[in-house]
C-alpha cells in the first residue's frame, strides 16, 4: 500500500498569515480609535449630562410632607383637625432580606393578624400600599392603635423585626354627621389619583381630600412640600443628609358656616330625609348646609371596611348622597313668586287683576283638566291671594299666557337651570325646560300643557336646595344675585386673606313689582289663609315665605290623590323657601323634605327654627298642622 505525501506551499501560507496579522492589527487599531472617541465624548461633550446622572444616582431627593391646614367655622370652632395617633408601620426591607434570623413578610403579617385580631381586608390593603413604596420606606399597616393593642404589641415587639409603632398626624372631624357633606373627608390616595398628582408634592403624603371642602380646597389645605437631599449608597439607602428645606403647612380655612345653626337645621330634619340651606342675603355666606341622613367621615380617613362601606352604599336612605348640593327635586309652588314677578314684568297681569278658580284649569280647546290642590277652588283670585293661598289655577293661566320662552328667559336670570357657583365640587344645575331642551332630550315638540305645569314647578322642572336658596336670596336682595360661598378666608403664616365677594349682574326689575310679590310672601306666613301661617306665632318680625308641595308621580285624570293609602315613598315632597326679616332681609332659607307631604306643615317649621335661631329669637314653636 503506497503512502501519500502533501506538498506544502510555504509562500502561500506566509501570505495568508501576514494578511490575518494585518487584519487583526487594523481591527485592534479601530477598537482603540473607537475607545478614544468615546472617551473624548464622555469627557467633553457628555460631561454635563453624565455628571448630572451620577449625582442623581448618588443623591436622593426626598419629599417632606406638609402639615394639612385646619378647617374652622365662622366663630373659630374646629371642624377638621390633625390629631396625633399611634400607627403600626412595617419596613419590608428588614423582614424580607436574606438571612437565617429574618422573618418572612407573610409569616410576620399572619402572626400580627392573630396577635391584634386584624381583618383580612387590612392585609389586602397593606399589600396595595406596599407596592407604592420602596422596600426600605415604612408602609402603614394599622392606624389608630388602642392602648390594649399597643400593650399587646409591646410585649411581643422583639419577635417582630421591621415592625414599629409610630406617632402620626391623622385627620379628625369632631362634628362628624353634621359636617360630612360640607367639610367632607380625606382618604388614602388611590392609583388613579397618584398618576395625576405632582410627584414631588405628594411623594410622602398618604391622604388627599375626597369630597367637600377637603376636596375643593385641596391645594390650599395641602400646603407645600419640603425636601431633603440625602447621599445614598449603591443600594439606595441614605448615608448622609446634604440639604434640607422645610415644608410649608397648608392654609387654615375659616368657613361661613355656623355649626350651631347647622345643628339646628340637621336636628330639625329628624325623622325625614332632606336638606336645609341658609344663606346670608347680602353676602352670599352659607350659614347652614345640612343634608340628612348623613355619615361619619372619620370612617373613611384610614380606610373604611368593606362591610361598613357596603352598608352606607346600599342603604335605601342614601346617606352618602349630598342632597343640598346634588339633590334635584320638582320645586313645586316655590316658583310661584318668581312666576308672579315675571307676569308683572311682561305686563301679562296686574296686582289687582283676578282670575276665576273653580278647582281646575283647561287650556283653550282642550278637554284635559289641570286640577288645583283645593278641589272646590279659590274663587276670584288676584296675585296676592294666589301666592298667599298657593292657588294653582291662577298660575296655570299665567304660565299659559307667558309661554315657555318668556318663562325660561326670566327664570334663568334667577339661577334656575344653572349651577350657583358654590365653592364645592359636584354641584348639579337642576333643570328649567325649554322648547329646545324637550326637542333634544325627549324628541318631541313643546305643548301648551307643558307650559301650564311648568308654571307651578312640576313637569320637567327640577331644582336643588342651594339653587332655591340663592334664587330666594336674589329676590330678597331686589334682584341682585350674589354667588354663595362656604369659605370666608384663608390664614397662611398668621396672615388672613379674605376671599373676594362675588356679585353678579343685577336683574333689571321694577322695585314696585318686587314689593308686591314680597308682600304676598309675607301673607303666606302672617296673612289670613296663608299656607305657613302658624310659624309666625310669637315673633316680632315678618317672615316672607312660600310653601311648596311637589308630586313624585302623576295622578291620572279621574283618580284622587290619597296620601294615607300610599306608600311613604310615593308621598309628595314638602318644600319651603323664605327670608327674614321681610323689611330688611338678613337670611334666606330653603328646605326640602323628601316625601314629607305638605310644605306648610313639615318644611316651614324647619325653616322657622333656623330663622329664629339666627335672629336670636328664643321663643318656642308649636307643632304645625296646616292644610298645606
Amino acid at each position: 500500500m503506497s503512502k501519500r505525501y502533501t506538498i506544502r506551499d510555504a509562500i502561500t501560507e506566509n501570505r495568508i498569515f501576514l494578511n490575518r496579522i494585518v487584519f487583526l492589527f487594523a481591527f485592534v487599531l479601530l477598537l482603540i480609535a473607537g475607545l478614544i472617541v468615546r472617551l473624548i465624548y464622555l469627557q467633553i461633550e457628555g460631561y454635563e449630562h453624565y455628571t448630572s446622572l451620577s449625582t442623581e444616582n448618588r443623591v436622593k431627593i426626598s419629599s417632606i410632607p406638609p402639615i394639612r391646614g385646619g378647617i374652622y367655622d365662622r366663630k373659630g370652632r374646629v371642624l377638621a383637625e390633625n390629631l396625633p395617633t399611634y400607627n403600626l408601620e412595617i419596613l419590608p426591607d428588614k423582614i424580607t432580606n436574606k438571612g437565617k434570623d429574618k422573618e418572612k413578610l407573610d409569616d410576620t403579617l399572619t402572626r400580627l393578624q392573630v396577635l391584634l385580631n386584624i381583618p383580612n381586608e387590612k392585609i389586602a390593603e397593606f399589600h396595595k400600599q406596599r407596592k407604592r413604596h420602596k422596600p426600605f420606606i415604612p408602609t402603614p399597616f394599622l392606624s389608630n392603635l388602642t392602648e390594649e393593642e399597643m400593650a399587646k404589641f409591646a410585649v411581643m415587639r422583639p419577635f417582630f423585626p421591621g415592625v414599629e409603632i409610630k406617632v402620626r398626624l391623622t385627620r379628625y372631624y369632631p362634628y362628624d354627621l353634621l359636617t360630612a357633606h360640607v367639610v367632607g373627608y380625606v382618604g388614602r390616595i388611590n392609583k388613579k389619583e397618584l398618576k395625576s398628582l405632582p410627584e414631588q408634592e405628594y411623594r410622602g403624603t398618604h391622604y388627599i381630600g375626597k369630597v367637600g371642602i377637603e376636596q375643593s380646597y385641596e391645594t390650599q389645605l395641602h400646603g407645600k412640600a419640603g425636601y431633603t437631599e440625602e447621599e445614598t449608597n449603591a443600594q439606595g439607602r441614605s448615608v448622609n443628609t446634604l440639604k434640607e428645606v422645610e415644608s410649608k403647612s397648608g392654609a387654615n380655612l375659616h368657613l361661613t358656616l355656623d355649626i350651631d345653626l347647622q345643628k339646628i337645621a340637621y336636628d330639625a330634619l329628624e325623622g325625614f330625609n332632606g336638606a336645609v340651606v341658609a344663606i346670608e342675603v347680602k353676602t352670599g355666606n352659607v350659614l347652614a348646609f345640612a343634608s340628612r341622613p348623613s355619615f361619619n367621615p372619620n370612617l373613611f380617613v384610614n380606610g373604611i371596611s368593606y362591610k361598613a362601606y357596603e352598608a352606607l352604599r346600599d342603604s335605601p336612605d342614601r346617606p352618602l348622597f349630598n342632597r343640598a348640593l346634588r339633590g334635584q327635586y320638582p320645586p313645586g309652588s316655590t316658583v310661584k313668586p318668581f312666576m308672579g314677578l315675571a307676569g308683572l314684568k311682561y305686563k301679562v297681569i296686574t296686582a289687582r287683576k283676578s282670575t276665576p278658580c273653580r278647582g281646575f284649569y283647561q287650556v283653550p280647546k282642550d278637554k284635559h283638566r289641570f286640577r288645583d290642590w283645593k278641589h272646590w277652588g279659590h274663587g276670584a283670585t288676584n296675585l296676592n291671594k294666589a301666592i298667599t293661598q298657593s292657588c294653582d289655577v291662577y298660575f296655570y293661566d299665567l304660565a299659559f299666557q307667558l309661554g315657555i320662552n318668556r318663562m325660561y328667559d326670566f327664570m334663568t336670570q334667577f339661577g334656575f337651570n344653572q349651577k350657583t357657583g358654590l365653592d364645592l365640587k359636584g354641584e348639579k344645575k337642576g333643570l328649567f325646560p325649554s322648547r329646545e331642551w324637550k326637542k333634544k332630550h325627549k324628541k318631541k315638540m313643546w305643548y301648551p300643557g307643558d307650559s301650564v305645569i311648568t308654571g307651578i314647578g312640576q313637569g320637567f322642572s327640577l331644582a336643588t336646595p342651594i339653587q332655591l336658596a340663592k334664587a330666594t336670596a336674589t329676590l330678597a336682595n331686589y334682584g341682585q344675585p350674589i354667588t354663595p360661598h362656604l369659605v370666608d378666608s384663608l390664614v397662611e403664616s398668621n396672615i388672613t386673606k379674605p376671599l373676594a365677594l362675588e356679585t353678579e349682574k343685577k336683574i333689571p326689575l321694577d322695585k314696585n313689582n318686587i314689593e308686591i310679590v314680597i308682600a304676598a310672601m309675607v301673607n303666606v306666613v302672617h296673612g289670613r289663609g296663608g299656607t305657613a301661617g302658624r310659624i309666625s306665632k310669637g315673633i316680632s318680625y315678618k317672615i316672607a315665605g312660600k310653601t311648596g308641595t311637589a308630586q313624585v308621580f302623576t295622578v291620572k285624570q279621574h283618580e284622587t290623590y290619597n296620601q294615607h293609602k300610599l306608600n311613604k315613598k310615593l308621598h309628595d315632597h314638602a318644600l319651603f323657601v323664605s327670608f327674614a326679616p321681610a323689611s330688611d332681609p338678613q337670611i334666606a332659607v330653603s328646605v326640602i323634605v323628601e316625601h314629607g307631604g305638605h310644605g306648610g306643615s313639615v318644611a316651614a317649621p324647619i325653616a322657622g327654627k333656623v330663622i329664629r335661631s339666627f335672629l336670636n329669637d328664643s321663643n318656642g314653636m308649636d307643632t304645625i298642622n296646616d292644610s298645606r
